[in-house]
Parts: structure tokens; sequence; C-alpha cells
């Protein structure tokens, strides 16, 4: 694949074009300020019984944690590179629920941030959550996540028709991308529109092709997204900000935490 360095972002098309049609939130100003606050991780136990094992209580806050470290890897390595990634996923995908290629694409993206954008600090648990949220991980209707990463059926929403509560967005790709030669559909297991994926997609698998339906392509496109648009994700102002800019939904935003936060400790959500 081409090294990461050479990836640019076009910092005049970042107010123009979000990732999801933009919805008016339902939520009052002063309760994003309550998320903010710091939550400290304890171990909840239940009633006093041999039988009955700790439980892990879901941080609150926003940020989410960063969750389990990834292993040092080489973001340049020929083919896939987030395979370098799989004995780390493989320990934690069944206690958090999650795919293991899905999970390594996660990891790939948070780590080539981390090293090309340190400023930013995104976890791989906001991706995870964001996924989660959007496609089930890339299983949603019965899709699966292949080896390389592709999805398969392709994933994709409702036309983007003006209906109610739904925005309206005419065809930008003329279908080539959605399928869609009258309405532009959001795409893949991180829900790109079209028209955000011409300007913001990159190819992380290592086969010279940016495709939304590629659940690593989808991850690392959306953690430079983020990323721009958020700035410090590891301030609440920040993510709060990265998220608002992926969907302009309290509700949303809340369930992308929640979901978020359980991966950082663990658990499933």
């Amino acid at each position: 694949m081409a090294g990461i360095d050479e990836f640019r972002v076009d910092d005049g098309d970042v107010n123009r074009y979000p990732v999801r049609p933009k919805r008016r939130s339902r939520w009052p100003g002063p309760l994003f300020a309550l998320l903010a606050a710091t939550v400290v991780v304890v171990l909840a136990y239940g009633a006093c019984s041999r039988d009955q094992q700790p439980r892990i209580a879901i941080p609150e806050g926003i940020p989410p944690g960063p969750g389990a470290a990834t292993p040092p890897i080489d973001i340049n390595a020929p083919g896939r590179s987030a395979d370098q990634l799989h004995g780390w996923s493989a320990e934690l995908a069944d206690s958090i629920g999650v795919g293991s290629i899905a999970l390594e694409a996660y990891g790939y993206a948070a780590t080539v941030m981390a090293e090309t954008k340190p400023e930013c600090g995104i976890g791989w648990t906001t991706l995870a959550g964001i996924a989660s949220v959007e496609s089930r991980h890339g299983t949603h209707a019965g899709s699966t996540v292949g080896p390389t990463g592709q999805v398969t059926p392709e994933i994709r929403g409702i036309p983007l028709d003006g209906g109610p509560g739904v925005a309206e967005i005419p065809d930008t790709d003329g279908g080539a991308m959605d399928g869609d030669p009258v309405h532009d559909r959001a795409m893949g297991p991180l829900q790109f529109i079209p028209e955000t994926w011409k300007r913001w997609g990159v190819d992380a698998n290592g086969d010279g092709v940016a495709d939304a339906d590629n659940i690593d392509d989808a991850a690392l496109t959306a953690a430079r997204y983020l990323c721009e648009r958020g700035g410090d994700l590891t301030a609440a102002e920040g993510w709060q900000s990265a998220l608002m800019a992926y969907n302009l939904s309290g509700e949303y935003l809340t369930l992308v935490r929640d979901r978020a936060s359980a991966y950082s400790v663990g658990v499933r959500p």
C-alpha cells in the first residue's frame, strides 16, 4: 500500500461534506456538559455469593477510554497491514462481541493516526462504537466481513429522498458507488455518503482501492475525518465536536459513547 504519510486532507472540504446527513439534535446544550464529567471505573459487586462474579461498571463520561493498547506494528507493511494485529484482536474479540477482522481494522486505524497525527488521540474504541451503531461491525442484515476486510453483501442505507426524518440528497455519483442513480445512500460498515467518500476515502488494506465497503478502508477514513473535525479527541470538547460532525444527533453521540465505553473496559455493550 502507499505510505500512510502520502495521505492528504483538503481543509477546504471539511465543513462542506458531513459523513452522514445532519439531523437536528433533540438534546439541549447543557446536557452535553454533563457528559464531560470524569467517571472513575470501579468494580461493582452484586449480592455476596461465591458464584457471583464481579461486574465491571461502564464509564459514563466523554471521551470513552482508549481500551486495550495495540502492540507496535509497521503501519506500511505490505499487504493487509492490519493482519499484524491478529493476536491482539483474538484476545479481545469474544469478550467484547466484535469480529476479529473488524477489530483489527479499528486497531490499525487508531495506530495509523497515533503515528501520523498524534495530537488527535483517537481510540479504536470510538471507531468500534460508531461501527457498532452504523452496521453491527459490518454484519447488518446478514452481511459478513471477509479476511481482507471486505463486507459482503454491500450495506446500503435508505434513499436520502427527503422523506419524513430523512435529509434530501440528490444523486452525486450517478449510482456508481451506492447503486442509486436518483438519490444518494449511505454506504458500507461506517455509512459514508458518496460525496464524503470521494473526498476522504483511503486504501488501508493494501489492495490499491479506496472502498467504502471494506472495513479497513472505512475505519481509517472515519478516523481521519474525525481527527480533522474534532482536533484533540482526548478532550471532551474535541470528541463531542467530532461525533456531532459525523452525525448531528445527541442520541447518536450517547449511543456511540455507551458502546465505546463498554469496549474500553473489555465487555460487551
